[in-house]
């Protein structure tokens, strides 16, 4: 175990090791947060450029932040989803393209503007809704609500209508939007806090606080520790198994 090529073996495993360890490290200093968010953080109002930007995907701490945002519907983008459940009940949302005021670049946020128990409910309401953004395209208003993730597209199946959607996603909702050339969109949504006219205020309770332990994280540092372990012991294998067939074959006797 001590010839030259054993102990650049052993090196090399310290150098391995080396790395594992400073990977651990690295995951455990991840999985702690040292700034977490002070308890009720996502309940204090926030403009909607604070806490995000167009583009960009929104940190976990911050799902559910409440925000408000100033601008002006667009007309013909009031669009329906469906399988929207409002405490327990299954609905549709009615959500519509609100085109920001005072954004450097023409630049929209996705708002769900509230909850209809039937189709047919929310079919009206939108309808409604677009005749009034219609006749005040210019027409500034102020919505409040919770920031949440894009939920992500789903495809509808072959038996249902290809314009069917069933999943709050602003991607989704863009190629379905009018006035969209050089468009600068978020990729959360605005779940909104009042509901307009007909439409019932969606059920958005705060999140639950999370904790600032990820144990994920933990989980893969304690993962690089026995990495770094197993390098010695796979260089302590190798030694041993050859140091074993070198006294065997000291051991044995000469063949006649």
């Amino acid at each position: 175990m001590v010839r030259p090529q054993w102990i650049g073996l052993l090196l090399l495993c310290l150098l391995v090791a080396g790395v594992f360890a400073w990977l651990g490290q690295w995951q455990l200093g991840r999985a702690i947060e040292t700034d977490p968010p002070p308890p009720g953080a996502t309940e204090q109002v926030r403009p909607l450029a604070e806490v995000a930007g167009p583009g960009e995907y929104l940190p976990e701490p911050l799902v559910g932040q409440r925000v408000t945002a100033d601008g002006s519907w667009v007309p013909g983008d009031f669009i329906v989803v469906e399988s929207r459940f409002n405490d327990g009940v299954e609905g549709y949302w009615v959500t519509g393209q609100l085109r920001l005021a005072d954004a450097p670049a023409p630049t929209s946020v996705a708002v769900a503007i509230g909850w209809a128990p039937t189709l047919d409910d929310a079919q009206k309401a939108a309808d409604r809704l677009d005749r009034e953004a219609s006749a005040s395209p210019d027409a500034v208003v102020t919505v409040t609500g919770r920031l949440i993730s894009d939920e992500g597209a789903v495809p509808p199946s072959a038996a249902d209508d290809p314009q069917t959607l069933t999943r709050m996603s602003p991607a989704a909702l863009l190629g379905r939007w009018h006035d969209i050339d050089g468009l600068e969109v978020y990729r959360p949504y605005l779940a909104s806090e009042e509901a307009s006219g007909s439409l019932v205020d969606i059920s958005s309770p705060a999140p639950e606080e999370g904790s600032n332990v990820n144990w994920l994280n933990i989980f893969y540092a304690v993962e690089w520790a026995i990495f770094a372990g197993f390098a010695f012991y796979l260089w302590y294998r190798l030694a041993r198994d050859a140091w074993e067939r070198e006294v065997d074959e000291l051991t044995e006797p000469e063949s006649v």
